[in-house]
């Protein structure tokens, strides 16, 4: 069984930086696609950044130029770096994957998540 452990969370200032890290492990081959949710509260689950097979790459537009997605295979991880934070960044961030679609966009299309952590931006 796939398990991921987030790490990396916590308490921000504006325009800080923060670094996430997902760990993988019970795999049994390379999945297709990792990728980073988030979930405010009172708001959906919504797609953060995807890093797939042959270099593909997704970002939603509000994190564009400030995040960045980012995995070592040797040590089975998927990191988000997270730059240039704001207020409204502030959620529990999940990773996920997936081995069943090449390009995944959306929640449905993942087979297992971590548990989530909390990252808080202050103003």
């Amino acid at each position: 069984q796939v398990q991921l452990v987030e790490s990396g969370g916590g308490l921000v200032q504006a325009g800080g930086s923060l670094r996430l890290s997902c760990a993988a492990s019970g795999r049994t081959f390379s999945s297709f696609a990792m990728g980073w949710f988030r979930q405010a509260p009172g708001k959906e689950r919504e797609l953060v950044a995807v890093s797939a097979r042959g270099g593909f790459t997704y970002y939603a537009d509000s994190v564009k130029g400030r995040f960045t997605i980012s995995g070592d295979n040797a040590k089975n991880t998927v990191y988000l770096q997270m730059n240039s934070l704001k207020p409204e960044d502030t959620a529990v961030y999940y990773c996920a994957e997936t081995y069943k679609r090449i390009r995944p966009t959306v929640s449905g299309e993942y087979d297992y998540w971590g548990q989530g952590t909390q990252v808080t931006v202050s103003s």
